[in-house]
């Protein structure tokens, strides 16, 4: 099998793995003589770095051949797609091509598990190791770890990655071992704590050779990690996966948890749901992911144990402001930044902004409109010099109807029937249900 078929495989075998932030953009690419570049090339997926920038990856596995039977992979064992295989070599000479073309600026690299998941662990990190000290490669390299890999092996990993991620895959035990019999949260925990602690290490020591002025490659380590989970793939509830979120950041300091909706696959399991969550339940999470790192909430708070789900129809900032609504109005020129943050519609930066301007003079909804606050939002939810709420004209049932997505009349489809049954079948059918005889 030559290059191009390879990496038509295992770069489509990748597209499943969200760890890498991949941003969707449209393809371009200068075919006709137009432009410079492609970012429609095959594994070419985009990521964003903490500042904003967008970078682009060469996203693909090693092999998507593996010994593992997960259900909810179409790369598993008993899976009956096309397989293929780079060598360590081959993705080398592809992240080089790829990168002095100005295609990418990095490599995000995982594999299925072949022969054991050490050996593919060291593949993994010759690949990398290659890229750096043979090629002195200086772009960005993802490596997804294998937990079940040898400690030595992740830390070598993580010397030559920038940053390292263990997939967590779903946040309870018990559906983890049925949908995937060889994976253990405990092990995966216990990889993860590792890596934090190397990178903890990493930063002390490089914060106490900057005070040295010193600039050494002594004690580097990847600068952070993350995981995925996988949404509808089992019962597990929104409670479940953000539960496990806040102990991944509280415990292991993860940069980024990512949630990825379950889509259903060729051959699927039995056991397997037959149709995707929807994808709002994906964006709802990821909201609420954001109000737990930065904005103070806890699960407690989003989840009340009465509703384990987000409410789809709104975002959870705004279902948390409408179910306690004795914390409001706020005073936007009294209230503490933690109150200001519990304003739907108001962000970490605003709310900065306006305590900071406050301390000047007090604020009008002018000077709102100049910080291009979202008023639409906030204006129930808070007091400032020339604007007070009317608690009877916005009721949390009146803010509800006004925020929620109008109802959707469901259509009737007129289209023929799939089958080829006479039209006197379809008659007598009819007739029969429309006399309650079914």
């Amino acid at each position: 099998m030559n290059t191009l078929s390879k990496l038509e495989i295992l770069a489509d075998a990748a597209k499943y793995d969200a760890s890498c932030a991949s941003s969707g953009a449209a393809k371009k690419n200068s075919s006709q003589g137009k432009g410079v570049g492609s970012t429609g090339g095959a594994g070419i997926c985009h990521s964003y770095a903490p500042d904003g920038r967008c970078i682009s990856l060469l996203k693909l596995l090693l092999t998507n051949v593996c010994l593992y039977d997960c259900h909810y992979c179409i790369n598993r064992r008993s899976s009956n797609v096309r397989r293929a295989r780079f060598t360590p070599e081959e993705v080398v000479e592809l992240t080089l091509s790829f990168y002095k073309r100005n295609y990418i600026e990095g490599l995000f690299l995982s594999s299925g598990i072949i022969r054991s998941a050490d050996y593919t662990m060291e593949q993994l990190i010759q690949v990398a190791k290659t890229l750096r000290d043979d090629h002195h490669f200086r772009g960005y390299i993802h490596l997804k770890t294998i937990p079940e890999a040898s400690p030595e092996l992740i830390e070598l990993a993580g010397k030559y990655a920038d940053r390292l991620s263990i997939n967590v895959e779903l946040p309870r035990q018990e559906t983890l071992a049925k949908l995937a019999p060889e994976k253990n949260v405990a092990r995966t925990r216990d990889a993860m704590g590792s890596i934090g602690e190397k990178i903890k290490e990493s930063k002390v020591i490089k914060r106490e050779l900057r005070k040295k002025k010193v600039r050494s490659q002594v004690g580097t380590f990847a600068t952070g990690q993350s995981t995925q989970m996988i949404i509808g793939a089992d019962g597990s509830t929104d409670a479940h996966f953000l539960t496990r979120a806040e102990d991944l950041y509280g415990n292991f300091k993860l940069n980024r948890v990512y949630y990825s909706a379950f889509s259903p696959i060729p051959e699927p399991s039995v056991i397997l749901p037959l149709k995707s969550p929807p994808l709002v339940r994906e964006h709802r999470l990821y909201q609420a992911d954001w109000l737990l790192r930065f904005y103070g909430y806890d699960v407690a708070e989003l989840m009340p144990a009465e509703a384990p789900n987000l409410d789809l129809d709104i975002d959870p900032k705004l279902s948390w402001a409408l179910r306690n609504r004795q914390v409001f109005p706020v005073d936007v020129n009294r209230s503490p930044i933690e109150l200001l943050y519990r304003i739907p519609g108001l962000g970490v930066r605003n709310a900065q902004r306006i305590v900071g301007l406050r301390r000047h003079h007090a604020l009008r909804l002018q000077d709102l409109i100049k910080l291009r606050v979202n008023l639409k939002k906030c204006l129930p939810f808070m007091i400032c010099i020339d604007h007070s709420p009317s608690r009877l004209e916005w009721s949390s049932e009146r803010l509800r109807a006004h925020f929620a997505p109008p109802p959707e009349q469901l259509e009737l489809s007129f289209d023929p029937p799939s089958t080829s049954k006479p039209v006197s079948s379809d008659l007598s059918t009819a007739k029969e249900a429309h006399h309650g005889e079914f």
